[in-house]
């Protein structure tokens, strides 16, 4: 059998719960800020790029250091007021906050507050301050820093750091996550710094990373797979000068860590009084996850996949008006780099040539929609639409029932199943489509389950897709997107839409 695993999920919590200890118990200091960068649950992004990464290794890490950690969430307070949405589950990043709490909570890590950062006296951000406050979940605001990032004394006084207030911690661990990039969480950490050292304690700030891999080659596809997912943020993969001048050894880093450096390390020999304890923002990071690569070459084809990926994300994205034309051309660099092709992901082209083949046989499939899926042994299954139902819904029927051994021909929906649902669409909702879609679907089948042996047979392989990739030749709706990300369908589009209309949900 084709080995598939890439990387050690085991061996990367083993090395990076040493590490973290390592850095908690190092300099004599009191407590450690630890900044997560990158997402600290459900991170799918590692999981594609590293195969066999535990995509909630993170947080597991933390479980086992629970007696020693307490949590602190950062939001930009522009987040909340523009609605900025996380990707991966199509929910705001003030909803992400309140998941990320359930999700702490589940693993039995204490959360000690949420932190408001570059507060904005709005309706929203209020709101959402209020909502935290009475469901028990301690608030603070955050301010814009007064001299950032120039004027070191004026940041390291009561006018910069001391107008935040203090976040009182008890633990040696304090975790400072937040739901993305840009949350603030580097400002909180210094401003906690400056306190601490205030009331006398000695505490230490590091920096838990994933990407870049500082010990792979800077243009490993496993770091230019980075690249390409934070395209909109412009992040550039670089050698870390500092760390090349101080040790002689190469290191990679990115643009803003590079950019920033100077004047943390500053700030910190400003609150400490003392040289800092690091001479590069590598030496800040604590990042074993190169070490836990046991396939290279199975991590580097994930990694030029999600290239390919990353690239359709954001032409869909362009063509919804949610990044900048930059954006797009920064991720099609970025497949030129790699010598990469939009077919080289397998599922792209079956689907594009069924809808075009259908497109030719007759003009009442002139706007057919069609999914191709590849099953875990590497089959293509195809699905299109019709006025029953959606694309993605035809696909996941087709390939549950290849994957149960059941012939094509046979029915796993009672047509009449299927019209009663529609009428309640049309009739009684009064929706405008009356296909059904995926979420629909799947209910049905559900449902059917109860009677009939082939839908009970099939619905138990709906866990064998997490994992399948798909290509649909039209954008999905965000219900089928959410449905099959719910699903671990790693789902790609063509940058067009199904209808004219301009309301499409």
């Amino acid at each position: 059998m084709k080995e598939t695993k890439g990387f050690d999920a085991d061996k990367y919590i083993e090395e990076q719960s040493k590490y973290i200890l390592r850095r908690i118990e190092e300099g004599n200091s009191e407590r450690l800020y630890l900044e997560f960068g990158g997402k600290l649950i459900q991170d799918r992004h590692a999981m594609r790029v590293l195969p066999g990464f535990d995509e909630n290794a993170k947080i597991k890490l933390l479980n086992r250091l629970r007696e020693k950690t307490e949590v602190i969430i950062c939001i930009y307070a522009g987040d909340i007021s523009t609605s900025k949405t996380r990707q991966d589950f199509g929910i705001t990043y003030d909803l992400e906050v309140l998941r990320l709490i359930d999700m702490f909570r589940k693993y039995d890590l204490f959360i000690n507050s949420v932190v408001v950062t570059r507060y904005e006296d709005v309706p929203a951000v209020n709101m959402f301050i209020n909502k935290l406050n009475r469901r028990g979940i301690k608030t603070y605001k955050h301010y814009f820093t007064k001299g950032y990032p120039t004027d070191v004394k004026t940041i390291v006084s009561d006018e910069g750091y001391g107008a935040n207030p203090y976040i009182e911690v008890t633990k040696p661990l304090a975790v400072i996550t937040g739901p993305g990039g840009g949350s603030g969480k580097l400002a909180t950490c210094l401003s906690q710094l400056y306190h601490e050292y205030r009331l006398g304690k000695k505490v230490r700030y590091a920096k838990f990373e994933t990407f870049p891999i500082w010990n792979l080659p800077l243009k490993h596809p496993v770091n230019v797979a980075y690249e390409a997912a934070t395209a909109d943020l412009k992040d550039v993969n670089m050698i870390d000068s500092f760390h090349l001048e101080a040790y002689g050894k190469t290191a990679v880093n990115y643009n803003r860590d590079l950019e920033v450096f100077p004047v943390v390390k500053r700030i910190i020999e400003k609150i400490t009084g003392e040289e800092s304890e690091y001479r590069s923002p590598t030496d800040m990071g604590v990042n074993r996850a190169g070490f836990s690569i046991i396939n290279d070459e199975i991590c580097r084809e994930a990694s030029r996949q999600e290239i390919i990926r990353r690239f359709l994300i954001a032409q869909c994205d362009y063509k919804k008006g949610k990044i900048n034309e930059d954006a797009v051309k920064r991720s099609k660099l970025l497949m030129d780099e790699m010598d990469l092709k939009i077919e080289d992901r397998k599922v792209v082209r079956p689907a594009r040539e069924y809808a075009e083949r259908k497109r030719n046989e007759d003009p009442k499939y002139e706007n057919v929609v069609v999914m191709a899926l590849e099953l875990p042994g590497g089959r293509i299954v195809t699905g299109r639409s019709s006025r029953r139902m959606v694309a993605a819904a035809a696909a996941i029927l087709n390939s549950i029932k290849v994957l149960s051994g059941l012939a094509d021909e046979i029915h796993l929906l009672s047509p009449h199943v299927l019209t009663g649902i529609q009428e309640l669409k049309v009739n009684i909702l009064r929706q405008e489509r009356s296909s059904l879609n995926a979420e629909e679907i799947l209910s049905a089948l559900t449902v059917s389950a109860a009677n009939n042996p082939s839908a009970e047979v099939a619905t138990s392989k709906l866990k064998e897709l997490s994992g399948c990739r798909a290509h649909c030749s039209a954008i999905l709706s965000d219900r089928d997107e959410q449905t099959l990300k719910s699903l671990g369908v790693d789902t790609t589009c063509d940058p067009e839409y199904v209808t004219t209309n301009l309301y499409y949900g």
